[in-house]
C-alpha cells in the first residue's frame, strides 16, 4: 500500500526529504539552548560579569533564530510535499476512473469515489504532512530531550520513568478505542454523500412530489451517524489533553519539590539552579513529544483506512484491455453475435442475455423492441465493448471486438444512451465531444441531420448559448437531439440510439430518421424504441423478451406472426386494434 501511494509523491520527493533534514536540526538546537540557557544561569549565579552575559545572549539569539529559520522552512516545504503529494494523488485516481470500464463502475458508488477523491485524500495529505515532519520531530525530540534530561538531571530524571508509562499507557488506550471508530466513519460518509448527490440530481423530482421533508430527514440520519461516530471517537481523542497535564503537573510537583529541597539544604552539590531549569524544559519536552507522537498514531490510523480506500481505486484493473496487437481500422459496420451470452458480474446468479445469435449487413437500419427488462440495452452494451461477452462472440466488420483497440471501435461506434448527459458549456462545446475539431458549418449540419438546428437557431447566442449543468436549460427533446448531433459528429460506421427519441414528437422522429436514410445510408444504424413507430420502417425489426431473441422480420412480417410484436403494436395503435377486431 505505501508503495502504491508514494508513486504519487514523484516530483516532490525533493522537498519530502529536505523537510526531515530541516526539523532534524530545528531539534538539535533546541535540545541544546537549555544547556546553553542553565550555563548562563550559573555563570550569573558565579557573579560573571556584563561581558560574559553578552556572549551568552547573543548565542541564543543566534541559535533561537537558526531554530526558527529551520522551522519556518520546513514548514514551507512540508506544505508543498503535502500538497502536490495530495494533487498527484487526486490525478492518479481521476485518471484510473477513466480507464474503468462499466464493470468496474459499478463495483464503486459514485458517492463512494467522491468520498475517496475528497476527504479521504484529505485525510492522507494530513498524516503525510505529520509522517515528515511532526513523526520526524517528535521521536527526535524524545530522544535528544530524554539524553539531555538525564545529562543534566542525574538521579532526578529517573521520575520520567515513572510518567512516561503511565502516558503511554493511557494514549495507547486512546489509540486502541478510537482506531475502530475512524474506520467505521468512512461507510457513512459514504452514505452521506449520496443522500447529497441523489437530493440535488433530483431536486426536480423533490420537489414535485413535495418530499423536502422527507429527504431533510435521510440527510439528517446520514449526518447524525456521521457526528455520532465522530462524537465518540473525539470524546476519547479529548482525555488526550488531561492525561498529558496531569503527567506534566506530575513532574513539575516532583521536580520543584525536590529539586527546591536539594538546592535549599545544599545536599546536591552537583546540582544547581542552571541544571534544575534546564530539567524542567527538557521534562516539557518529553511529554510534549510523547503528546504528538499519540496525535501521529492517531492521524495515521484515520489516514491508514482512507489510504486503503484510495489504493483499492488505483489497483482497480479495468476488466477491459488492449490486445498485445490491436487492429486499428474498423473495416465496416457489419455486426455479428455468435452464441453470445452475458451477465453483467462473475457473481450474476442469471444472465442478461442468453444464446445470441444475430447478423447484421453494413449500412442496414436495425430496430430493437420489446418489454422493459428484456435486455435491449444490454445488447447493444456489447458493440462498443462497453462490457464484454460472458460467453461466444461478438464481431464489428467481421473482426471480434476483443481484439480492436479500443478506442479505434469506439470512435466507429456512436451510441447515444437513455440518459443525455450534457455538460456545462457552449451548445458548440457540447457538440465538439463527438469531434474537436469539427467545423461550425460541420456542427451545422450534424445538427440539421437530428432536427436541432431549428431551435438553436431560435436562441439569441444559436450556436454559442450556454448550457447549463445537466442541460436543465434545455427540453428532455433538445437534450436527446443535441446528443444525436454529437454522435454524428464521430462520422461512424455504426450509430446505435437507446431509445433516443422518446421525448422527441413523432413528426420529428420521422424526419430524423428519414435524414439518416438519404444522409448517412452506408452508416449501420440501430434503433432502440418503445414506439413501434419509431422502428417500422427499419430494415429488420428485433424484438426482445427475457434477454433472448423472441423474433426477427419486418414490420409486416413480425404483425402477422410475432405475438409480442402485435402486443406492443395494438396498444399503441387504436386503429390497428379496431380493424383488428
Amino acid at each position: 500500500m505505501i508503495r502504491d501511494l508514494a508513486r504519487s509523491v514523484r516530483e516532490y520527493k525533493k522537498v519530502s526529504i529536505i523537510t526531515p533534514i530541516l526539523i532534524s536540526m530545528e531539534v538539535v538546537i533546541e535540545c541544546i539552548i537549555p544547556f546553553i540557557t542553565a550555563a548562563l544561569v550559573n555563570e550569573i549565579k558565579a557573579g560573571c560579569g556584563l561581558n560574559t552575559i553578552i556572549k551568552y545572549g547573543v548565542l541564543l539569539i543566534l541559535m533561537a533564530f537558526f531554530s526558527l529559520l529551520f522551522g519556518g522552512i520546513a514548514g514551507s516545504t512540508s506544505a508543498t510535499a503535502a500538497s502536490g503529494f495530495a494533487k498527484n494523488l487526486r490525478k492518479d485516481m481521476f485518471y484510473s476512473i477513466q480507464n474503468y470500464s462499466f464493470e468496474n463502475i459499478d463495483k464503486f458508488l459514485t458517492s463512494s469515489l467522491i468520498t475517496r477523491m475528497t476527504t479521504d485524500v484529505t485525510n492522507v495529505q494530513n498524516a503525510y504532512m505529520m509522517l515528515i515532519r511532526v513523526a520526524v520531530r517528535a521521536p527526535l525530540m524524545l530522544i535528544f530531550a530524554f539524553v539531555m534530561a538525564f545529562v543534566m538531571g542525574g538521579r532526578m530524571a529517573w521520575i520520567l520513568l515513572v510518567v512516561v508509562p503511565i502516558l503511554a499507557i493511557g494514549l495507547g488506550i486512546v489509540i486502541y478505542k478510537t482506531f475502530p471508530l475512524f474506520r467505521k466513519v468512512f461507510t457513512k460518509y459514504d452514505a452521506l454523500n449520496k443522500s447529497i448527490q441523489e437530493n440535488i440530481k433530483g431536486m426536480r423530482v423533490v420537489k414535485s412530489f413535495v418530499r423536502e421533508d422527507y429527504e431533510q430527514q435521510k440527510f439528517e440520519a446520514a449526518a447524525e451517524d456521521v457526528c455520532a461516530d465522530f462524537t465518540k471517537a473525539e470524546r476519547i481523542l479529548a482525555l488526550n489533553g488531561p492525561l498529558m497535564q496531569f503527567c506534566i503537573y506530575l513532574v513539575m510537583i516532583f521536580v520543584l519539590s525536590f529539586g527546591s529541597y536539594t538546592i535549599i539544604t545544599s545536599r546536591g552539590l552537583d546540582f544547581d539552579i542552571g541544571q534544575f531549569s534546564a530539567l524542567l524544559t527538557y521534562n516539557f519536552m518529553i511529554l510534549s513529544s510523547l503528546m504528538m507522537l499519540s496525535m501521529v498514531f492517531v492521524m495515521i490510523t484515520l489516514a491508514g483506512e482512507s489510504a486503503k480506500r484510495i489504493v483499492e481505486v488505483l489497483n482497480e484493473k479495468s476488466t477491459l484491455s488492449n490486445p498485445e496487437n490491436p487492429v486499428y481500422t474498423v473495416k465496416d459496420g457489419s455486426i455479428d453475435f455468435e452464441n453470445v451470452s452475458f451477465k453483467y458480474s462473475e457473481k450474476a446468479e442469471k444472465m442478461a442475455l442468453s444464446n445470441i445469435n444475430l447478423h447484421i449487413k453494413s449500412g442496414e437500419t436495425i430496430g430493437i423492441i420489446g418489454g422493459t427488462g428484456s435486455a435491449k440495452s444490454s445488447l447493444i452494451q456489447l458493440i462498443p465493448r462497453l462490457y464484454d461477452a460472458t460467453e461466444g462472440v461478438v464481431k464489428v466488420g467481421g473482426v471480434d471486438v476483443r481484439n480492436y483497440d479500443i478506442e479505434t471501435l469506439r470512435n466507429q461506434v456512436a451510441v447515444v444512451l437513455q440518459k443525455n448527459i450534457l455538460f456545462s458549456g457552449t451548445i458548440k462545446e457540447n457538440l465538439r465531444w463527438g469531434n474537436k475539431d469539427a467545423t461550425d458549418e460541420e456542427l451545422i449540419e450534424a445538427c440539421k441531420l437530428a432536427c436541432a438546428d431549428e431551435f438553436i437557431s431560435q436562441f439569441p447566442k444559436g450556436y454559442d448559448t450556454y448550457i447549463e449543468q445537466g442541460g436543465a436549460n434545455l427540453s428532455g427533446g433538445q437534450k436527446q437531439r443535441l446528443c444525436i448531433a454529437r454522435a454524428l459528429l464521430k462520422k461512424p460506421k455504426i450509430l446505435i440510439l437507446d431509445d433516443s427519441t422518446s421525448a422527441v414528437d413523432t413528426k420529428t422522429d420521422a424526419k430524423i430518421r428519414k435524414a439518416f436514410r438519404e444522409y448517412i445510408p452506408d452508416t449501420t444504424k440501430i434503433i432502440i424504441a418503445q414506439r413501434t413507430a419509431s422502428v417500422e420502417d427499419a430494415d429488420r425489426i428485433i424484438v426482445m423478451d427475457k434477454g433472448t431473441i423472441n423474433g426477427i422480420g419486418t414490420h409486416k412480417q413480425l404483425l402477422a406472426e410475432n405475438a409480442i410484436y402485435q402486443e406492443i403494436y395494438y396498444s399503441q395503435n387504436k386503429a390497428g386494434d379496431q380493424d383488428e377486431n
